[in-house]
């Protein structure tokens, strides 16, 4: 029996990689509190493999062939020798991560690290608005949840010091973005219009992008992010498939002044009224709409392949942090801290950035049919001292 007001009901069905009882790791589907194994229910040794990419790489019309089976499935009676607890299953990174792109696709964080980082000048760069700024991350990092955070090391320099140092970053953050998994590539040469974007894009999975913000700051110019970024990436077990998203879908906020280049225009807008929370050591410190965001995760996609660059199966590309206009809408510590200066009271401590021991979660969900609400669990990752 599936509560009814289960974030994991019939209508979203979100797919992950398990194991239990010591068997090997297999794709599952969590249906309420449980996880159906789909090799067994099904007879598909497509199922039996320890990642997502073989099934996913079989294409749109295999996603909702299956999914049909699946709430056929579900809304009968399960073999109890197919349905796992929970909590009794050990959960792993759901898919071979290929490639691995990040985003800056909100407004209202650019604009604030903007204002942070050049204060006085124009919080938004000249481009900003006319193409959606990213940038290449490291797929061999991304991690499942509840992976340990290693504290990273690298080179700091604060304004105030005549040369750089080398140690732990003193400025550890956290980034709430959600993130898009392609199912099926293309071929170099092979642009991705907005409008193929639930064609390629199996799903949907959250993300904590951390960040250490000392050694971002002292690396990122004149190219950008690389060792503030590279050392870890967190997604959450649960790839929530786009066919159960589009109850979710709403118009993007901006884009009329100006008007994106027609590469970038969509017939119909994929943006989608995702509402996440963020806990800091178990507290409630933000809720970041992930609705208010100015480019799509479509035209990041389609600007993604446009200059001839391939798409692979497994490719993971995300949105970058996700904010709102208020400040308990902020996604990262930097914007609720205020760079420092106007310190958070979480566990009754004033608090900037994140401390050894530290644990921050992250979760989601969106409207689904008649009603209802669809869940991506969470994301989660506790702070471990640097090596």
């Amino acid at each position: 029996m599936i509560p009814h007001d289960s974030l994991f009901g019939p209508d979203n069905l979100p797919y992950g990689v398990f194991s239990a009882g010591g068997s090997a790791p297999r794709v599952g589907v969590r249906v309420g509190d449980s996880v159906v194994d789909l090799a067994a229910a099904l007879g598909d040794d497509v199922f039996a493999a320890p990642t997502l990419n073989p099934f996913m790489a079989q294409g749109y019309d295999r996603w909702v062939a299956v999914r049909s089976r699946i709430t056929d499935l579900v809304r009968g009676e399960l073999p109890a020798d197919v349905v796992h607890a929970v909590d009794d299953v050990r959960m792993h990174l759901p898919f071979e991560v290929a490639d691995y792109v990040d985003f800056y696709a909100s407004e209202h964080h650019a604009s604030n690290v903007g204002r942070l980082f050049r204060p006085g000048a124009e919080p938004l760069l000249p481009n900003w608005k006319h193409l959606p700024v990213g940038y290449h991350g490291r797929a061999g990092t991304v991690v499942v949840s509840g992976t340990g955070i290693v504290r990273p090391s690298g080179q700091r320099k604060s304004p105030s010091e005549p040369a750089p140092v080398f140690g732990p970053s003193t400025r550890l953050d956290i980034e709430a973005e959600l993130g898009f998994v392609v199912g099926t590539g293309t071929p170099p040469n092979t642009p991705i219009r907005p409008d193929d974007f639930a064609r390629h894009v199996f799903g949907v999975v959250l993300v904590n992008d951390w960040s250490a913000r000392d050694i971002q700051a002292w690396e990122y110019v004149p190219l950008g992010p690389n060792l503030g970024k590279s050392f870890a990436t967190s997604i959450s077990p649960w790839v929530v498939p786009v066919l159960a998203l589009e109850g979710a879908r709403v118009p993007l906020p901006g884009q009329a002044d100006p008007e994106p280049l027609p590469y970038l225009r969509e017939s119909a807008s994929w943006g989608l009224d995702v509402e996440l929370v963020v806990r800091w050591n178990g507290e409630e410190v933000s809720r970041p709409p992930y609705r208010e965001m100015y480019w799509s995760p479509a035209q990041m996609l389609a600007h993604l392949t446009i200059n001839g660059a391939s798409a692979r199966t497994g490719d993971l590309f995300a949105s970058g942090t996700v904010s709102g206009a208020a400040k308990g809408e902020r996604g990262s510590f930097l914007e609720l801290a205020w760079g420092g200066a106007e310190p958070l009271t979480v566990g009754g401590e004033a608090r900037t950035f994140l401390l050894d021991g530290d644990e921050v979660t992250i979760t989601a969900s969106a409207p689904g049919p008649n009603g209802t609400r669809i869940g991506f669990g969470e994301v989660t990752g506790r702070v471990l001292p640097s090596v």
